[in-house]
């Protein structure tokens, strides 16, 4: 039947991955003009087309529906289909694949198949999903069309990043999301550390004890004169000023996790959910008692983290490699996961994951314990490199808008670029374009600026976004090239 549909319209493309058969209908995916459509052939009459809604099409003796990829065949797709839907991807390595454009999923895929990484391929943050102007429902939508056109039944997780308040919950719960990140960076009070004992002591009176089931006689118990071993004969042994400033600094960042924690667990009982705690935007690195006070203490009031996001020592900037010591990166890691094995197994989690390759290579070496990586700008980057390959003066005028937009954009991100070694697009021949893509200070300005060349005023939305995804749509063989090339290098790495 699908040689019937393709043989009437030679010039439709078939995604061969997708074709499925299930109760005697057939579904599959083809390409038409520069357009993604599902096509439905029912062997069972009406009812094939159920839930579906799309272009009846007669051939010959055979009905064809033919749907846009639209939000209601989304959510019927994964009323079809259970490997359409997010799953818990549990504590095994695992890749978050942020698509700020919706277009990137299928390639993502076809690089995250060759290795033993399951992928989290619906990843969005709150602050992300404001920039672009998508909802979190769109953002499952396309990696459930990503799945179903490359016929990935592995199952895929979905992030929903970045979250700090109950009702960013319910609006991840309410669009599918399976896996929640607490953000709890606003309850972090970074100045303990160079507090006095005296004004740590107030401090540490003023926590919400009875928040977190616990007494600060009873605290004190515990952790005064802490002597933990851990693997590989590492023994954590904290001063008592270590202590108190560790808990200070996190007594309420524990407080909010556990909210959060127990209000998803008891307001969506039956939604599977696992939880990551991202504290990695702090003003100093996550020390390794730090980690520990915060991961025991979470085990005690029986929050169990899937991954766990420390801020690692040197610079994770957005965009480009690893600044720092990996001598000292590597030996740090080694004591984290020591205790992560302690406590449950959860996974690392690597945050500003984007373009890490050195730091990839220090973990894959060491063969040891799980982690998770969350990327998102870097499949941004490689949508721009192939505009700049197909479409020199719509790259031109983007480069030259984030240059304008850079100094507002910046305010919210980790980077050192210099705008002064960016230049102008008339400065540079079609050829250079591309090789602006692999130069540090222009990745970081065109990374931190996605927000504005995405979702300004109508203007910019006209000027950019709309021309951006048709030069992608048009040239969708070279731009998933270019994100599978990417990735396998992301990916690679490990080994």
């Amino acid at each position: 039947m699908i040689d019937l549909f393709l043989n009437n319209k030679p010039e439709l493309n078939l995604y061969d991955k997708s074709v499925i058969e299930d109760n005697g209908d057939v579904f599959f995916m083809i390409r038409d003009g520069f357009r993604n459509f599902l096509i439905i052939q029912s062997g069972t009459g009406a009812l094939g087309f159920d839930s579906f809604h799309g272009e009846i099409l007669g051939i010959g003796d055979a009905e064809f529906m033919k749907c846009p990829l639209s939000a209601n065949n989304a959510v019927a797709l994964r009323g079809r289909f259970s490997f359409t839907r997010p799953v818990l991807i549990g504590k095994q390595n695992s890749y978050g694949l942020g698509d700020r454009l919706g277009n990137a999923g299928a390639a993502h895929l076809k690089a995250i198949r060759k290795t033993n990484f399951r992928p989290v391929l619906a990843q969005q943050s709150i602050r992300e999903l404001q920039r672009t102007g998508r909802t979190a429902q769109e953002v499952i939508d396309a990696a459930t069309w990503a799945v179903f056109r490359e016929g990935y039944r592995e199952g895929f997780g979905a992030d929903g990043d970045h979250l700090k308040t109950t009702d960013d919950i319910d609006l991840m719960v309410k669009a599918g999301y399976t896996m929640f990140t607490i953000d709890p960076s606003e309850y972090v009070k970074n100045e303990a550390i160079s507090m006095s004992k005296g004004e740590l002591d107030i401090e540490l009176m003023k926590l919400p004890w009875d928040d977190i089931d616990d007494k600060l006689i009873t605290f004190k118990d515990r952790y005064i004169g802490l002597e933990a071993e851990l693997a590989d004969g590492f023994v954590l042994a904290p001063t008592d000023q270590e202590i108190v400033a560790g808990m200070v600094k996190y007594g309420r960042v524990i407080s909010h996790t556990k909210k959060l924690a127990d209000y998803l667990r008891t307001t969506y009982p039956e939604h599977p959910a696992e939880l990551e705690l991202s504290v990695d935007e702090t003003d100093q690195p996550t020390t390794l008692f730090e980690h520990y006070l915060i991961a025991s203490e979470l085990n005690r009031i029986n929050v169990e983290l899937v991954s766990l996001a420390p801020r690692f020592s040197g610079d994770f900037e957005k965009g480009i490699d690893f600044k720092g010591d990996l001598k000292q990166f590597k030996k740090e890691y080694r004591q984290h996961l020591a205790i992560a094995e302690k406590f449950g197994g959860y996974k690392l989690s690597i945050h500003s994951g984007s373009d890490k390759f050195s730091v990839y290579e220090a973990v894959g070496s060491l063969n040891r314990g799980a982690v998770h990586v969350k990327t998102a700008g870097t499949s941004y980057l490689e949508a721009l490199r192939t505009v700049a390959k197909a479409e020199p003066s719509l790259f031109r005028e983007i480069l030259d808008y984030s240059k304008s937009r850079f100094e507002t954009d910046k305010k919210t991100y980790h980077i050192s670029c210099d705008l002064n070694k960016v230049p102008d697009g008339n400065e540079l021949s079609d050829h250079d374009l591309e090789n602006l893509l692999d130069d540090d200070d222009a990745r970081q300005v065109l990374h931190v600026t996605f927000g504005s060349v995405l979702n300004g005023s109508e203007r910019e939305k006209n000027r950019f976004k709309e021309r951006l995804m048709e030069c992608l749509n048009v040239c969708e063989q070279l731009y998933e090239k270019n994100l599978e090339i990417h990735f396998d290098r992301h990916l690679f790495s490990f080994n």
